[in-house]
């Protein structure tokens, strides 16, 4: 019978064969499969190893989430452990054990740092209250990765707060775009900030022609008209629906005949606060609305405004112009953004291009609504579930 363990420090302490000997012998336990392993067993063992490692070297933590990669089964705890100390350990359980849930992967993300974050991001998949957690940090480069896994799934908050954060970071956009879950309100919310490039994708891929709403809302027109518009949730939803765009209404109190006069006006003498505004009555859109288009750094909203009225392509030079921007470069030459802006013009569909002029005006005009919403039923809170309201807070703020 041997003797018992003396708790005395070794005689020679400088070999450490037996700690290594050691923590290989526990780390090979709690890695057996649990067909080769009682529970019981492997949990006591990782113990023993867990509070091995809390006072070995990182070197050793290294090795042990190494073989560990794969053991989805052992302990939560030691896993938990080495998930959250230095990257260089928890690297390659981030990477591929399986063993960690939802919540395991939330808290992670919460305790630790950009490195650990964007690894999880990475995963090959991510749950939705995982990628919560990840974009609550508002780090650009996790929420990068986040967005370009394809094994990641995206709650609708999370992509609302996605959109938010976009507007300081124009690298999300297009990854962002690229998510089958992004909404058409999302998306045109997002236009406001995005490249030219990212400005494409949307026009292209998340403008309806609303061919379907028309058809299956056109006999409530004559109804509204015999009630002489007289319901205004009627009213405002028919306007985003409605086929035509210009505002007929609008040519007897307008000092120009037509929008073709307002434009050739505004690019002989100047785009006029006055003359702006006239434009965008006449255009079927409100004041916000066309401050918003002519404001525009990349000019992508005139494209859609004169594609959505009829305007021919001579007028969107002629806007360029009232905006006092060049046609074409210092050597003569077109200029470039106006060559691109054209480009755009001539692809955009006509119903897509008031789809999303109609969706601007309905939107951004809610910003400046006199509705007060204060002590307003939850379940009819339109800053919290109206996309015209969201829409508006996210481009003009809070």
């Amino acid at each position: 019978m041997s003797d018992p363990i003396e708790l005395t420090e070794p005689a020679n302490p400088n070999t450490g064969r037996a700690r290594k000997a050691l923590l290989r012998r526990l780390v090979d336990v709690v890695a057996m499969p649990s067909s080769a392993i009682a529970h019981s067993d492997r949990t006591m063992a990782g113990d023993v190893l867990l509070d091995m490692l809390l006072m070995i070297d990182e070197e050793d933590r290294i090795y042990t989430a190494e073989r560990l990669r794969k053991a989805s089964e052992a302990p939560k705890r030691l896993l938990l452990y080495l998930a959250i100390c230095d990257f260089k350990v928890a690297k390659p359980l981030l990477e591929d054990n399986e063993g960690f849930d939802s919540s395991d992967l939330s808290d992670i993300a919460g305790r630790t740092g950009l490195a650990h974050r964007t690894q999880i991001a990475m995963r090959r998949s991510v749950p939705p209250s995982v990628g919560d957690a990840l974009v609550a940090s508002g780090e650009v480069p996790v929420i990068k990765r986040l967005l370009e896994n394809e094994g990641a799934e995206l709650s609708e908050a999370t992509l609302d707060q996605i959109v938010a954060v976009s507007r300081d970071a124009e690298e999300l956009c297009l990854p962002l775009l690229g998510r089958r879950e992004v909404r058409a309100a999302q998306a045109m919310t997002l236009f406001w900030w995005a490249d030219s490039q990212s400005r494409r994708v949307i026009l292209q891929r998340h403008a309806a022609d609303r061919s379907a709403l028309i058809d299956r809302c056109s006999d409530v027109f004559p109804m509204a008209s015999e009630e002489n518009w007289s319901d205004p949730v009627v009213r405002k939803t028919l306007q985003l629906i409605e086929r035509r765009q210009r505002n007929r209404l609008a040519i007897p109190k307008s000092p120009f005949d037509s929008l073709e006069e307002a434009v050739e006006a505004a690019a002989k003498n100047g785009l006029s606060a006055e003359v702006a505004q006239e434009i965008g009555y006449l255009s079927g859109v409100k004041p916000v609305t066309i401050a918003k288009i002519f404001d525009d750094r990349g000019g992508e909203g005139l494209a859609v405004l004169c594609k959505a009225t009829g305007l021919k392509r001579e007028y969107l030079a002629l806007l360029w112009r009232a905006l006092r921007r060049d046609l074409t470069d210092e050597n003569g030459k077109p200029d470039q953004l106006f060559q691109s802006l054209s480009e755009t013009f001539e692809s955009l569909p006509v119903g897509r291009a008031q789809t999303t002029l109609r969706y601007w005006n309905w939107s951004l005009s809610s910003a400046f609504s006199p509705k007060q919403l204060a002590k307003v039923d939850p379940a009819n809170d339109e800053n919290q579930f109206s996309s015209a309201r969201q829409t508006a807070r996210l481009v003009f703020g809070a």
